[in-house]
């Protein structure tokens, strides 16, 4: 008489979520717990991992999926290495390539270039050129500076043109080696009218309104970063504009539509509706106030473990 035997069944691939292990008090890690727990409710090994602890052995995950690595402003050379040395050893998502491109908001003319309307912006590297920049303003303008890379508006002030203290924070900037981004204020951004649309594997899951962030004179609201999510409706022009987006920036890096994508943008009066800027690596999903997306995320994240455990064990 033979008695079968089962099949070996294949070990559940290993997903690491990319966090920190501090963040500021007012930038809570809101979706780490429940996409955690939805990825194991789909028999994945899956749990936090901080980028930059010592004992993180990479190779042992079949996939890293970039989550809230929110302190990489505060440590970038040392971030870029580690993603450079991840990237050796597993696969990431988003694409590390992409991400290295995205950590620079630059990126945002060469999108511009490809048709995708944005804040009129200049880029600075020397305090002279911002004061060139500040005179050209009419009287009584509002301006908006901040740097290439940052994040959280970390160094981001919302000043009139001629305030001193617009050029004290280019020069801060530009002393850290930073890219002043100079640009005119539109008057929709800082009434809060400003959404965020969200797409995963490319289809657009749902749009959050933030609330205004920066206060007259430079700072924030508040005196901390303080966003109040909520989600808010769109319209098709919104949702064109932001799959529009998605296509340039595989355009320009030729990359393919990454595992999610928030597109920051604004319908403004004088330039229509236009880009802020595309988060590529580490935006909040904002899951505690659209929990319903939770799912959608974390099936996106099995499909593409499950591929690349397969292509793994195939060898």
């Amino acid at each position: 008489m033979l008695v079968s035997t089962p099949a070996p069944t294949s070990p559940a691939p290993r997903v690491g979520v990319v966090v920190t292990d501090s963040y500021p008090l007012e930038d809570l890690d809101h979706d780490t717990a429940p996409l955690v727990a939805a990825l194991r409710a789909r028999g994945l090994e899956a749990g936090p991992v901080v980028w930059h602890d010592q004992s993180l052995d990479v190779a042992s995950y079949d996939l890293l999926v970039l989550r809230s690595p929110w302190d990489y402003p505060d440590r970038l050379d040392e971030f870029t290495a580690w993603l450079a040395h991840a990237e050796r050893t597993t696969t990431v998502l988003n694409d590390p390539a992409l991400v290295r491109w995205n950590l620079d908001k630059r990126y945002l003319a060469q999108l511009e270039a490809l048709g995708v309307a944005v804040v009129p912006t200049t880029y600075r590297t020397r305090a002279d050129e911002v004061v060139r920049d500040l005179a050209a303003f009419p009287a009584g303008a509002l301006v908006v500076l901040k740097p290439a890379v940052s994040a959280g508006a970390r160094d981001t002030g919302l000043f009139a043109a001629d305030d001193p203290a617009a050029l004290e924070l280019a020069e801060r900037i530009v002393a850290a080696g930073g890219v002043v981004m100079v640009q005119p204020e539109v008057p929709e951004l800082s009434s809060g009218a400003e959404k965020a649309l969200y797409l995963v594997d490319g289809e657009l899951t749902h749009a959050i309104g933030k609330g205004a962030l920066l206060a007259p004179g430079g700072g924030l609201i508040g005196g901390v970063y303080q966003e109040h999510p909520q989600p808010v409706p769109t319209t098709a022009d919104e949702e064109a504009f932001a799959r529009r987006t998605l296509a340039a920036v595989s355009e320009v890096t030729g990359l393919d539509v990454p595992l999610y994508a928030r597109v920051d943008l604004v319908d403004s009066a004088e330039h229509g509706i236009v880009l802020i800027e595309a988060e590529l690596f580490e935006p909040a999903l904002n899951l505690h106030v659209a929990p319903h997306v939770t799912d959608v995320v974390a099936a996106a994240i099995d499909r593409r473990a499950r591929a690349v455990a397969r292509h793994d064990r195939a060898g």
